[in-house]
């Protein structure tokens, strides 16, 4: 298969503005991050259909049914780096296409919980692969002028696959009736077709997943770690003109001969870059720890709590959407301007905030309005900060001869701390309550603000090269 040339304008020196080419590639890759959003999301309208269908009557099932999926995340998560890094990262974005095209199909068709549990684990793989590969494919086309915006480029399209997912699932859905029984719910259109549709229409966007999969060029930074220069500069310059080229590989050229063909076990020797892959790894599992996930897991929960019908919450889920989709927009234009370090500090310290009213909301039975819009505002606070900017930095701060294998490791880590955020959550729930539960969530953010304090320095404006050289 040939790669379409997806030329652009020539640009001058590090090409501090992405071209038309690259944006391009970078929206192609960014279709790995708007099914993982979808098939992330599209859980939580399901439940309650899906539950009654397979007549899921106990937390720790309903709990596995949501979290069944986080198994394959962590599969998917440590088995990328090694494709990626052996294989290149655009055949291991093939693959992670190929399987949500065919999990979403085999998801819809389940004939019981057992083939549900099991289709759901298959599309974990996939998320877990396209979580850490497209914005580890869109670092390493981007220039440093542009990168953290084309890498938020990603985490807009997850949101508009969560956005998409919320907006499915309430169109999909029939109004169901104050009071109706987990007997009545199986038996309506809802639980015997409505969910599996929900899970079916992602059939669509993975099938242009796969086909844009081939048009895009390898990376350039993993052909260049292959020793395959003229390859390199090739897609450097359909990418961004010759002399973005020539000066792209000078910097690529210096890296790889300070530290020629070292392993990733070879890299951990060195005290500076564990200290990298710790940082990581904390911020991995901080994005997950910070709570967010259950409200977009647990909503029915979450918003019957605060007194909300199905059906209300169902349309309460679409807005939560919205917001995240608009302030995922204004990290955009902040991530180059405020900086990563920045907006991490902003999102850790506006969360435990948040959360510690949201707790209190709960713990004096508020209901309504009012935690809905602590809700909303605690989702506008993650989506411009820790949401995009996590993966900004985990794209950024790794050595590039490991840095497909340490973008695994910390993918790995994130998905592992999301397994332990959604199974606990009921639990969690159940046993302390809503209120101590998120209160919890807000002490987790207060050490996390600590944590990136002390320990993240500002990558914002350098080439990936100048960051390693910086460590």
């Amino acid at each position: 298969m040939h790669v379409v040339d997806l030329g652009g304008p020539e640009a001058r020196g590090d090409a501090p503005t992405a071209t038309g080419a690259v944006w391009l590639a970078a929206a192609i890759s960014a279709l790995g991050g708007l099914l993982f959003g979808y098939d992330w999301v599209v859980i939580g309208g399901a439940k309650p259909f899906y539950e009654a269908a397979f007549a899921l009557d106990t937390p720790s099932a309903q709990a596995w049914a949501v979290s069944c999926a986080l198994i394959g995340c962590l599969a998917g998560a440590m088995v990328s780096g090694v494709i990626a890094d052996r294989h290149g990262r655009r055949p291991a974005l093939l693959i992670a296409a190929v399987i949500f095209a065919v999990s979403s199909i085999g998801t819809a068709l389940a004939s019981g919980f057992g083939m549900f549990v099991a289709w759901r684990i298959a599309s974990g793989v996939a998320i877990g692969m396209a979580s850490g590969l497209s914005p580890l494919y869109i670092a390493e086309i981007a220039p440093s002028g542009s990168r953290g915006r084309l890498v938020v480029l990603n985490q807009i399209a997850i949101v508009i696959g969560l956005l998409a997912a919320q907006i499915v699932n309430w169109l999909i859905a029939q109004p169901v009736a104050p009071g109706a029984t987990a007997a009545d719910i199986a038996a309506s259109w809802n639980g015997m077709l409505g969910w599996r549709w929900m899970f079916a229409a992602a059939a669509v966007p993975a099938i242009a997943f796969v086909l844009g999969c081939l048009l895009i060029p390898e990376s350039p930074r993993w052909l260049a770690l292959r020793g395959r220069w003229d390859r390199a500069r090739a897609v450097l310059a359909r990418l961004g003109g010759e002399a973005h080229a020539q000066v792209a590989l000078d910097d690529i050229r210096r890296a790889l001969e300070a530290a020629p063909g070292r392993s990733l076990r070879a890299v951990l020797q060195e005290p500076r870059f564990r200290r990298v892959l710790l940082i990581g790894v904390g911020l991995a599992v901080l994005q997950q720890w910070c709570g967010i996930n259950v409200i977009f897991n647990y909503a029915q929960e979450i918003f019957a709590g605060a007194g909300y019908e199905v059906s209300d919450t169902l349309f309460n889920i679409v807005i939560t959407g919205v917001v995240n989709c608009v302030f995922t927009l204004v990290a955009l234009g902040t991530v180059e301007r405020w900086g990563r370090r920045r907006l991490l500090l902003v999102g850790c310290a506006g969360l435990a905030i948040i959360y510690a009213a949201v707790g209190a909301g709960y713990v004096m039975g508020v209901q309504g309005w009012p935690l809905l819009l602590l809700v909303v505002a605690a989702i506008a606070t993650y989506a411009m900060t820790l949401a995009p900017v996590t993966w900004v930095a985990l794209s950024e701060i790794f050595p590039g001869e490991a840095r497909g294998a340490s973008m695994a490791i910390a993918t790995t880590a994130l998905w592992a701390a999301c397994f332990l955020l959604t199974y606990t959550f009921p639990l969690l729930n159940a046993r302390a309550g809503t209120g101590v539960t998120f209160w919890i969530y807000g002490a987790i953010c207060a050490a996390g603000f600590v944590f990136i304090h002390r320990m993240l320095p500002e990558t914002k404006g350098k080439t990936l090269e100048q960051i390693e050289r910086d460590w």
